[in-house]
């Protein structure tokens, strides 16, 4: 009934095997992945025509976290999957990016990828394993897929690089000194196609390092995906390239001279301007044969793309008027706004972004629910693309797919260098609003999110920029980098490069490439140009920093301490009665942990103080010999009860009360009188021994030899 082909190899300290033929045989290709006990499958179908006048290529990758695969019951009200997560929308980007420009040019048939965890061990990352997947049922199924491609993830702990580190091992990135790369890379077996990464200050070396290293160890997964389709592979879907080099010609004809001298406009909006009028000359010099060709669109943005590509290749001159290391006029700002705990306007050229911090405590920090288990986050980063933006007027919806990538993109550039949670006890919340765009807003709002940092007061351990880099490759191998692109550059060029960092080195990195690759040669330049360029705009960032370091007045303060484990039920107490108390007459907010970690958290310092006091006073031990002041709450005839340290009391025996004989305690004392004690120590049964008599009741001193010996 089946007709099964499988596929298996050892790949670092793993097994991975791909298999088809039994599950989802309707689909145009099924592959089910397993590394370890992770398991995803990947179905792909695509539309055999494609829709009358589509232009463009439909192809849309969904990858979808089953919480069975984990063992795991979804949280919250309804029990079951809903909308994407974070992650999942991040991975299903991640597995597009690197297989779309691998299908042949001219490919507009509707494509669907759906990837499925199936199982999860808690131990291999899925999204690793999602991506052979899709690459795989890609290859199988006749689809014109110029792949394979293959993806592995590096770590980088103690000089050496680590293949497909574990999931914990990435999950505590922020909090294991020991290691300091996560990255993802795809590519085919010539070139690189795809790096994803968030990093701890590593050289550029270092990072290409880690890139060549992973271009190494996916070959032989590429060779078994091969292997796969030399056995079950569909017969390749009968596809031939459009031809229409007789209308590029008439496009070409048509508009040529009026489309250059709009490019060579420098201001965006009038250029954009006069690149909407030449299309309109250029459609009303064709026919109406012309006019519906489906491929007209592709040939007008050939003709912007060797208008644009052609001169800075040739004359290395852009159509802003830069050369290609130049970086447009930078203007930092901070302290905007008066009611935020910090904020930034960051101005690059054309592009900017309004970026405001807020700082919160304990109760502040996101729960997620992830596959691999429940953790809270104390850093976040959310970034938003409003149409005025870029001049236009559109539906605003939630965050999309652009808005989650680039905000996380910015997460990765700036969580490394946060302060220790030990050192800086604050959920940190960043909104970067991007308020102009012409190319590289994720890039805005790296340097934003700094600026408005270090304007909230928080001890970042240095600055981070980041710049966005392209580059145009042409046929005869020629090729030019371009330093901070504008948004026509990464429409028409041929690779998105974004490096954030510090002076020091790289903290994220994330490549997107549109042809097929691109060689280390290549990549190796690219980040020595975009080190210059990051050094570039650090350098006018700290134009903005002078005095910004003042901790917002209207930000909370914390105060954390430690207490013994043992003790933390007793600042609980009974169904938590004792610390609702401690915030009532406090004030301040109090959060702890199971390590005993206390963060108290209020505007006013003698909140916290109040509240400090209160937990000190239940949680630490009185010690002997040193003097208290306390509060007599009971008298008897042996002598006083004093109340000397928090909650505790302690017997005054009524020789211990003055120096000389009392009839009665009473005789000098009574409830509610304040009095200054020193303890003695502990008698067998653990009771506490005060003495009034050996201290100065009037200063609180111990009073002297001498004092104490008169009658």
């Amino acid at each position: 009934m089946f007709n099964v082909t499988t596929k298996t190899m050892q790949w670092g300290d793993e097994t991975l095997t791909l298999e088809t033929g039994k599950i989802a045989r309707q689909a145009d290709g099924t592959v089910i992945a397993t590394l370890g006990e992770t398991s995803v499958m990947a179905n792909v179908t695509f539309a055999k025509s494609p829709k009358p006048g589509q232009d463009f290529f439909p192809l849309t990758v969904h990858y979808q976290e089953k919480y069975y695969a984990a063992g795991k019951v979804p949280g919250g009200f309804f029990k079951r999957e809903a909308r994407p997560t974070e992650k999942e929308t991040l991975t299903a980007r991640l597995i597009d990016r690197p297989i779309r420009p691998l299908f042949v040019e001219g490919f507009k048939h509707e494509v669907l990828v759906m990837c499925t965890v199936l199982s999860h061990d808690l131990v291999n990352d899925p999204d690793v394993v999602a991506m052979i997947a899709a690459s795989a049922a890609l290859t199988i199924s006749g689809a014109p897929f110029r792949g394979p491609i293959a993806c592995c993830r590096v770590g980088f702990t103690e000089g050496n690089y680590v293949l497909n580190p574990s999931v914990d091992d990435m999950q505590g990135l922020r909090n294991n000194p020991d290691q300091r790369l996560d990255l993802v890379v795809a590519g085919t077996k010539d070139a690189v196609m795809m790096v994803e990464s968030e990093a701890y200050e590593l050289s550029e070396a270092e990072m290409l390092g880690a890139v060549n290293f992973a271009h190494t160890q996916i070959q032989p997964v590429i060779d078994l995906i091969i292997s796969l389709a030399e056995d079950a592979a569909k017969e390749p879907f009968n596809f031939t390239p459009p031809d229409y080099s007789e209308l590029y010609a008439a496009v070409k004809t048509a508009g040529e001279d009026q489309m250059r001298a709009a490019f060579a406009i420098t201001d965006k909006q009038e250029r954009t301007t006069a690149v909407a009028a030449a299309r309109d000359a250029i459609k009303a010099a064709l026919s109406e044969e012309q006019l519906g060709d489906a491929n007209l669109g592709s040939a007008l943005k050939k003709l912007e793309a060797g208008i644009l590509r052609g001169d800075v290749v040739k004359t290395g001159k852009r159509i802003d008027g830069r050369d290609t290391t130049t970086v447009r006029q930078i203007v930092a700002e901070t302290g905007l706004l008066p009611r935020t705990h910090g904020s930034a306007l960051f101005t690059r050229g054309e592009t900017q972004g309004l970026v405001v911090t807020t700082l919160g405590t304990g109760d502040d920090e996101q729960f997620i629910d992830a596959l691999h288990g429940n953790f809270k986050s104390n850093f976040m980063l959310h970034y938003n693309f409003p149409p005025y933006s870029v001049g236009e007027v559109g539906r605003v919806s939630g965050p999309g797919r652009r808005e989650i990538g680039h905000g996380k993109l910015a997460w990765r550039a700036l969580q490394a260098v946060l302060p220790a949670g030990t050192d800086f006890p604050y959920t940190i919340r960043i909104v970067s609003e991007i308020t102009e765009s012409n190319g590289s807003s994720s890039m805005a709002s790296v340097c934003g999110g700094s600026l408005s940092m270090m304007d909230a007061g928080v001890p970042l351990k240095s600055a981070v920029a980041g710049v966005a880099m392209g580059l145009i490759l042409e046929d005869d191998g020629s090729y030019a980098i371009l330093t901070d692109i504008l948004g026509d550059e990464d429409h028409l060029g041929d690779m998105d490069f974004k490096v954030a960092g510090t002076e020091n080195g790289i903290t994220s990195l994330q490549m997107d490439i549109k042809i097929a690759g691109i060689t280390p040669e290549i990549m190796e330049k690219a980040l020595a140009q975009a080190k210059d360029g990051r050094i570039h705009i650090l350098n006018e960032m700290n134009k903005a920093l002078s005095g910004t370091s003042d901790f917002s007045v209207h930000a909370p303060r914390i105060e954390t301490m430690q207490i013994p484990t043992d003790k933390i039920r007793e600042v609980i107490g009974s169904g938590g009665k004792v610390i609702r108390e401690i915030v009532e007459v406090s004030g301040a907010k109090v959060d702890i942990n199971d390590d005993g970690i206390i963060k108290i958290a209020s505007p006013n310092g003698e909140a916290i103080q109040k509240a400090y006091d209160m937990i000190w006073s239940i949680v630490a031990e009185p010690e002997e010999g040193k003097v208290y002041k306390g509060t007599v709450v009971k008298i008897v005839d042996f002598g006083a009860f004093v109340n000397f340290f928090g909650k505790r009391d302690g017997l005054v025996h009524v020789s211990q009360i003055e120096n000389r004989r009392l009839n009665h305690p009473s005789d000098v004392l009574k409830e509610g009188q304040e009095v200054w004690v020193k303890l003695l120590g502990f008698d067998d049964r653990g009771k506490v021994r005060l003495s009034m008599k050996v201290v100065n009741q009037e200063t609180g001193e111990e009073a002297t030899p001498e004092e104490n010996a008169e009658d």
